[in-house]
């Protein structure tokens, strides 16, 4: 904040608005746009590799494994997202915190279960309440990390699963021919070369996980839209920097972000599959006539 910003209420002009954008509430709303790019690029690899996970364990010879990689795909994906989040972070957090309350409080009499309130013993609670409110933010923001990366995982493993089985069979068998093992060829031959047939679906899943990133508003976890709303909002005499509703203004300044980051990643994705597809030939062969 500048040194004329003491004293807001005597601010015109493009004084007044440099202080109010350097408010302290303005540099929290600046730092949800590196929460948003945190969580994307924390989300994505996690996501990937549960999809990558479910996708081989679908294709499994075992019947409990397949079973459980199939499952995995249709019950995630056929849950509406918000449900989900709602739902599943608060499962995930009673689950920890009633684990932990088993072991550290095994002589607890109480009955957990309340009503419909979820009582632990105080040394049970995740985090514990004397801890600092930095780490109930990161604690709060791993739950939501985790939620993505199951969710979109499933995604992800439809995605993969249809990008393996559209490797060439012919070149799965001329593998099995020379003698390889099947771990042999998944790592040599299937996976290597499913990735050019899965980086559409996977793009556009990348696509959906960022205008996915606003529901860590209904996470609880302070991002842009959160802050959007708050410093939009209307505020009165009784406030440092009295303004109308100026919300649009934000969400239009989030309609940008989104739709740069958009550009950007369509980018990436179109340099990378030229690099992936270099040297190799998809589709079917062009028909030679006499």
């Amino acid at each position: 904040m500048f040194a004329y910003c003491a004293d807001p209420k005597s601010l015109e002009g493009l004084q007044w608005l440099s202080c109010y954008l350097t408010t302290g509430t303005h540099l929290s709303f600046y730092a949800s746009f590196l929460t948003v790019l945190v969580l994307l690029v924390l989300t994505a690899p996690v996501a990937l590799a549960f999809g990558f996970g479910g996708a081989m364990a679908a294709r499994s010879g075992v019947a409990p494994l397949r079973w459980f990689g199939k499952s995995y795909m249709a019950m995630v994906r056929g849950i509406p997202d918000v449900v989900f989040f709602l739902f599943f972070v608060i499962a995930l957090d009673q689950g920890l915190e009633y684990v932990t309350h088993v072991v550290r409080c095994p002589d607890w009499t109480d009955p957990v279960r309340q009503g419909l309130e979820f009582r632990v013993c105080p040394s049970a609670k995740i985090p514990p309440n004397t801890a600092p409110q930095l780490i109930h933010q990161i604690y709060g923001f791993g739950l939501a990390i985790i939620t993505f990366a199951i969710v979109f995982g499933a995604f992800a493993a439809n995605v993969l699963s249809g990008a393996m089985r559209a490797v060439p069979r012919a070149q799965l068998e001329t593998a099995e021919s020379y003698g390889m093992t099947p771990r042999q060829i998944d790592r040599r031959i299937l996976i290597p070369q499913m990735w050019i047939y899965a980086l559409p679906g996977l793009s556009n899943l990348w696509m959906v996980l960022i205008k996915a990133t606003p529901l860590l508003f209904i996470l609880g976890v302070q991002d842009i839209v959160y802050w959007a709303q708050q410093l939009g909002a209307m505020k009165t005499q009784t406030f440092s920097y009295p303004h109308p509703d100026w919300r649009l203004y934000y969400f239009v300044a989030l309609l940008v972000f989104y739709l740069l980051l958009t550009r950007v990643s369509e980018i990436a994705f179109d340099r990378l599959t030229r690099r992936l597809s270099h040297g190799q030939t998809l589709g079917h062969p062009p028909q030679v006539t006499a």
